[in-house]
């Protein structure tokens, strides 16, 4: 084989040259369009998550007798949204004003509580509580509690004031006490880390159950006066509305979780059905055979809810250590609550 000249090797190189074309103006306005695209879904989308929910969410009842299905599912709370901006599956407010419609519809005929919760803050679980205990009072109309995976703690005290409590063969209820939650003490880790602190304040017990300081004989005291006053509310109510011995109904609110069965045998719950055969149970008895079934359903009409649905994008751009702070976070900082500690994080 000849080997080629230079002047033939300098043509054959500027013959097969391959270096990539300048970028079109159509690629580079395209790139702009995509960007200004996003800044303005990005816009909208914060501005969505922003804004207040209305609790008034749309529902249009039936114009025929029906029973109303309120839905209690997931933690018993007033917050509205979690920390992406989404609707919590629980809507107190909204809750509350469903029950006020259903006490003014003629149409309503029954209540059924569906619950799926383990329980929650001890206002929101009272004032609940309260609320179905007036609908009682002013519509003399039937009230069931239905618990189906877990009706516990805060659960369980909204469902006792109910004219029969129904489980699922497979729920976790009871769970009946009060919990403060888990307060942390980070001050010999700060110590061994040489790490100081300053907090001012006007009495000795204004910082109780601070991170940075021990807590004393005192302020565990004064804790533990918090819980036993909500513990006491809760099993009177239970006593009370299962028409229970103090003594008993003490005996049985050791905080422990009672399987529906064992719920049953000790007087907690008054039946053991699946959901279809508890809906026929209580239209058989109340002669509501005709009456609809209407479910009440908060429905999240935000923008963010619209493209993402509910899920959103938990723990997206979020370290195992930004999640385990927000989680100490939430235990520091949760009231005195009725609230299975086992089953809130599920």
């Amino acid at each position: 084989m000849t080997k080629p000249t230079s002047e033939q090797a300098a043509a054959y190189s500027k013959t097969y040259n391959f270096d990539p074309p300048p970028p079109s103006r159509k690629k580079g306005l395209f790139i702009w369009i995509a960007i200004i695209a996003g800044v303005i879904i990005i816009a909208l989308l914060l501005s969505q998550i922003s804004c207040s929910r209305d609790s008034q969410a749309a529902v249009s009842f039936p114009s025929k007798p029906y029973i109303g299905v309120i839905h209690v599912e997931g933690m018993i709370s007033s917050a509205d949204t979690n920390q992406f901006g989404q609707a919590a599956a629980y809507q107190h407010q909204f809750t509350l004003d469903a029950i006020d419609d259903l006490i003014n519809d003629d149409n309503n005929r029954a209540l059924i509580l569906y619950v799926d919760s383990p329980g929650g803050g001890v206002y929101e679980s009272d004032e609940l509580y309260f609320k179905i205990k007036e609908y009682q009072s002013a519509t003399e109309r039937p009230v069931y509690s239905y618990m189906a995976a877990m009706a516990a703690s805060g659960g369980y005290y909204i469902s006792a004031p109910a004219d029969e409590i129904i489980a699922n063969r497979n729920c976790w209820t009871g769970s009946i006490g009060v919990t403060l939650g888990t307060l942390l003490d980070l001050s010999q880790f700060l110590a061994d880390h040489g790490i100081k602190t300053n907090t001012f304040t006007s009495g000795r017990n204004k910082a109780m159950g601070s991170m940075t300081e021990p807590m004393t004989d005192e302020q565990r005291a004064i804790f533990q006066s918090l819980v036993d006053e909500a513990y006491e509310q809760f099993v009177g109510l239970v006593a009370e509305n299962r028409e229970m011995d103090l003594a008993k109904a003490k005996a049985l609110a050791d905080g422990r979780i009672y399987t529906a069965q064992q719920a049953l045998d000790n007087g907690l719950i008054d039946k053991i059905e699946a959901y279809d055969n508890a809906i026929d149970y209580i239209k058989l008895k109340n002669d509501l055979a005709d009456a609809e079934v209407f479910d009440i359903l908060y429905q999240d009409r935000s923008l963010y809810a619209y493209l993402f649905g509910q899920s959103g994008f938990p723990g997206v751009f979020r370290s195992d250590s930004e999640i385990l702070l927000d989680l100490a976070r939430t235990l520091q900082t949760r009231p005195v609550s009725y609230l299975c500690e086992p089953l809130a994080f599920r």
